[in-house]
């Protein structure tokens, strides 16, 4: 059954905002978010009077001093006076938690238009605050003082993951196993990040760079080096839900076909680290409630904090079994020309990741490619692509499947 079917009324991406990523120091969190808000509420044709609910997505967790940010978007306008302000928190997923709210709120029809923002601010902290900020998002770390931070735990995926499935991945050209696939996703979304004009990051490293341990590309956590890291980032994304379209909007509207959202435990030690179970049913639920199959989609913009978490997304979202991930990086199914483009857009990697940002930002993306106004990510065609955001080691999932109208 359909979105439309089951709740008997179209949830419309009407119009959307996007700030540059990266280390803006001339920018504060406040700045971005009215800039972002401004340009949705502006590009969907309606009046700031017309929204009726706001969701800010945002991880915070003492990367900022100003933790209560919910009203930070009526700045934009004496308008939005009165409107309610929630801000979400999900980790890493805030944005698309802020996202999926606003759907439900338009769903139960306490709002005919909802404005949602994602933002993060984290280049102004330092190292260590920001690393003890993500670790937040650890059951077992939370408050512990760690050299590789979050990185190191998903390094611990990337060493189960090469035990249990290292020896069926070697083969001509990844003679290094599973650290020439990561090279190879890392590559790609570098590649793939140069034609976005929002990027953090536009270089073009190359293979043999990605794969390699130098000076340059140091080890993080055995076996990431910082080609397979996402950067610290600032940033700001916003999209306005509508179940209908004004005549005035910028651009044609994307519909939402279907969504899912699953949480697994937080310890880790009742988790499978190489299954991410709740992010394959994340998946299951979004694909089941638009009623196709990672055949019918188009493109995928997914979450690759960690180019092994690329990895392990390639089999959650079904397009390879458990275990043979490294097909489809191998032969060349997720790049632009191949049979699933996977992060057009340069993904986490190179895009960046201001944490509460990220999932709305991967929203606004997709509906970019799905009116065709992508510019240079822009793909031949494109009617039906999929958005997955998760906070914490596959803790926190969300997923979106977008339609061309």
């Amino acid at each position: 059954m359909s979105l439309k079917e089951q709740f008997g009324k179209d949830i419309l991406l009407t119009g959307w905002g996007h700030s540059k990523f990266g280390k803006l120091t001339d920018q504060t969190l406040e700045s971005l978010i009215v800039q972002v808000a401004g340009e949705a509420i502006r590009n969907s044709g309606l009046d700031p009077k017309d929204i009726d609910e706001i969701y800010l997505g945002q991880f915070n967790s003492g990367m900022q001093p100003l933790g209560f940010t919910s009203s930070l978007a009526l700045q934009l306008s004496a308008d939005l006076a009165n409107v309610p302000a929630t801000r979400t928190e999900n980790a890493c997923a805030s944005g698309s938690a802020a996202f999926q709210q606003g759907v439900k709120a338009v769903l139960a029809g306490t709002a005919r238009n909802v404005l949602v923002i994602g933002a993060e601010k984290m280049t102004d902290a330092g190292a260590d605050v920001v690393g003890a900020a993500l670790l937040g998002a650890s059951y077992e770390m939370a408050g512990k003082a760690s050299t590789t931070g979050f990185t190191g735990l998903f390094a611990e995926v990337a060493k189960h993951y090469d035990k249990r499935y290292g020896s069926s991945i070697n083969g001509p050209g990844y003679e290094a196993g599973l650290g020439d696939v990561l090279g190879s996703i890392a590559a790609k979304n570098h590649r793939n990040g140069m034609d976005n004009p929002y990027a953090q990051m536009h270089r073009d490293f190359g293979e043999e760079f990605c794969r390699t341990i130098s000076d340059k590309n140091p080890m993080v956590a055995e076996p990431l080096r910082r080609t397979d890291c996402s950067p610290v980032s600032d940033g700001a994304a916003a999209v306005v839900l509508s179940t209908s379209a004004t005549s005035d909007s910028a651009t044609a509207p994307v519909r939402l076909a279907g969504f899912g959202h699953a949480n697994d435990f937080f310890p880790a030690e009742k988790r499978d680290p190489t299954e991410f179970a709740a992010t394959r049913a994340s998946w299951e639920r979004a694909l089941g409630m638009a009623g196709v199959g990672v055949d019918h989609l188009d493109f995928a913009e997914v979450h690759d904090c960690f180019t092994i978490a690329e990895l392990v997304m390639y089999e959650a979202m079904g397009l390879t079994p458990r275990g043979e991930g490294s097909r489809a990086i191998k032969e060349g199914w997720v790049y632009k020309d191949g049979k699933l483009p996977v992060n057009v857009s340069g993904g986490l990697k190179a895009k960046g990741h201001p944490v509460g940002a990220t999932g709305v930002s991967q929203h606004v993306i997709a509906a970019m490619q799905l009116t065709g106004t992508a510019g240079g990510m822009q793909l031949a065609n494109a009617r039906r692509g999929a958005v997955q955001n998760m906070g914490g080691v596959g803790i926190a999932n969300y997923v979106s499947i977008l339609e061309a109208l």
